[in-house]
C-alpha cells in the first residue's frame, strides 16, 4: 500500500481534519515521504527515540502513536527534536501520530476501547474539547464496587498502582472515561452527576474538586489508559491487509 493511501485512510477514519486548529498536537502524517510504499506498520503509545529504535529492529516502515513529536509545530530541530527526527530519518520510518482524534473516536478511541474493556454501555460522550469530546460516558449493569474497579484497571497494560481519590458513592454504576489526563473535566462530571471519573492522572486540585463533588476518581496511569486507542488501530490496519508490529514501552506514569 502506498503510504499516501494508509494516510489518507486513516486521516479519514479518525475524521483528522475536524480537529485541525483544535488539538495542540498536529495529527496525521508527521515524518515522511509519501511517495513510500508501506507494508509493515508499528503501533506504540510514545513517539521517542527508543520506540523509533525498536521500529528500525521489527523492520517497519512506518510507526502509528498516540503522542508524536510536533505539538504545536516545530520551530527547530535541535536537542530532542534532532535525536527524534534522525532515528526516523536513519532507519527511513515515516510516523504518523494521532493524539485528538484517537481520544475522541467514538469505535477505535481510547475512552470508547476502555468503557469496552470495562463492561460499560457508552451512553453519551463526555468531555467537551474543541470540535467533540475526548471521553465516553458509560454506564455498568452490575455496579462496581471501588475495589472491583480499581482491580479491573489494574490489568490495564502498564497500569502498576491504580489510585483512587475515593469519594463517591458505594456502589459505582455511572462512569465517566476520559484517558491521559483527565481532572481537568471534574466539573463537567459533577454536573452529570456521575458516580465516578476513570482517568490516567491527575492535578492537585483534583482532590478538594472530587471530595466537594462526591465523585471517586481512579488514577490508572496515562500510559495505561492510552495503549487501547493504537491497539485498536493495528487491528484495522491488519484488516486493510498490511503486517503489524505492537511496540509496549510502559511508563509507569
Amino acid at each position: 500500500m502506498h503510504l499516501s493511501e494508509f494516510v489518507e485512510r486513516l486521516d479519514t477514519e479518525l475524521q483528522v481534519d475536524e480537529w485541525a486548529g483544535a488539538d495542540y498536537a498536529v495529527n496525521g502524517l508527521q515524518v515522511g515521504p509519501e511517495s513510500a510504499d508501506v507494508d509493515h506498520v508499528a503501533f506504540a503509545v510514545d513517539g521517542v527515540v527508543e520506540t523509533f529504535e525498536q521500529a528500525a529492529d521489527a523492520g517497519v516502515d512506518a510507526l502509528v502513536v498516540h503522542h508524536g513529536i510536533s505539538w504545536g509545530g516545530i520551530d527547530r530541530v535541535t536537542g530532542k527534536e534532532y535525536d527524534r527526527v534522525r532515528a526516523l530519518l536513519d532507519n527511513d520510518i515515516a510516523l504518523y501520530a494521532a493524539h485528538a482524534p484517537l481520544d475522541a473516536h467514538d469505535e477505535y478511541g481510547n475512552a470508547a476501547r476502555l468503557c469496552d474493556r470495562l463492561g460499560l454501555d457508552v451512553v453519551a460522550p463526555f468531555g467537551e474539547s474543541g470540535p467533540g469530546h475526548a471521553g465516553q460516558r458509560g454506564r455498568a449493569e452490575a455496579p462496581f464496587s471501588t475495589r472491583e474497579l480499581r482491580a479491573e484497571l489494574a490489568t490495564l497494560e502498564g497500569a502498576g498502582d491504580v489510585q483512587v481519590l475515593d469519594f463517591g458513592p458505594d456502589e459505582l454504576s455511572d462512569i465517566a472515561v476520559l484517558t491521559g489526563s483527565g481532572t481537568d473535566w471534574l466539573d463537567e462530571a459533577r454536573n452529570l452527576g456521575v458516580d465516578a471519573l476513570v482517568t490516567g492522572e491527575g492535578k492537585q486540585p483534583a482532590y478538594h474538586e472530587a471530595k466537594e463533588a462526591g465523585i471517586s476518581v481512579f488514577l490508572a496511569g496515562h500510559y495505561a489508559t492510552e495503549t487501547l486507542g493504537v491497539k485498536a488501530l493495528q487491528s484495522l490496519t491488519e484488516e486493510w491487509g498490511l503486517d503489524t508490529t505492537y511496540i509496549s514501552h510502559p511508563t509507569g506514569l
